[in-house]
């Protein structure tokens, strides 16, 4: 059976959300992947928003539980940081002990990223971490690796998951 990865990300905030869903999953499908998708699943209208919402917090909860590894867009998302729904998706596949591979086109450091005074404090007055990583050090030091692009993480991760001992 092929590793399942889940897709993380705000990219189903697109306007072309269905078409970059499969288009992740083909790419996951060239690597002997088969990638899961958050609209793959089915929402039956529910008769308030908050429990559509639920509905699909708690399908999108169980495809975690189901992949063998997340691929996670942590590109910058209506700000300087990734998206918090992607965030916590990845922290919940860490607690669960499943590979995260993290995609991102800012290879620099987080301390290049934010704007910062002489003290590394932002405009707000909070510091900017300066531990040389490109995210938050909760993020970067614990996933598996990271890519530049989708396209160039999943071969990364295909090969990651070849290495890896089975899991029973």
């Amino acid at each position: 059976m092929s590793p399942r990865i889940y897709l993380a990300g705000f990219d189903l905030f697109r306007r072309d959300a269905i078409a970059r869903g499969e288009y992740l999953k083909n790419l996951c499908q060239a690597q002997g992947l088969q990638g899961l998708y958050p609209f793959d699943q089915q929402v039956p209208a529910q008769p308030t928003p908050e429990q559509t919402a639920q509905l699909i917090c708690q399908q999108n909860l169980q495809m975690i539980r189901d992949c063998d590894a997340v691929l996670a867009n942590l590109n910058d998302f209506r700000g300087l940081e990734p998206d918090s729904g992607t965030a916590f998706e990845v922290g919940m596949a860490i607690a669960l002990g499943k590979p995260v591979w993290a995609w991102f086109d800012a290879p620099t450091t987080l301390r290049e990223q934010v704007p910062h005074d002489a003290e590394g404090r932002d405009a707000e007055g909070f510091l900017v971490e300066d531990f040389n990583l490109p995210r938050n050090l909760m993020l970067a030091c614990t996933w598996a690796g990271h890519s530049r692009s989708a396209e160039e993480a999943l071969p990364r991760l295909a090969a990651y998951l070849a290495q890896q001992p089975p899991r029973f």
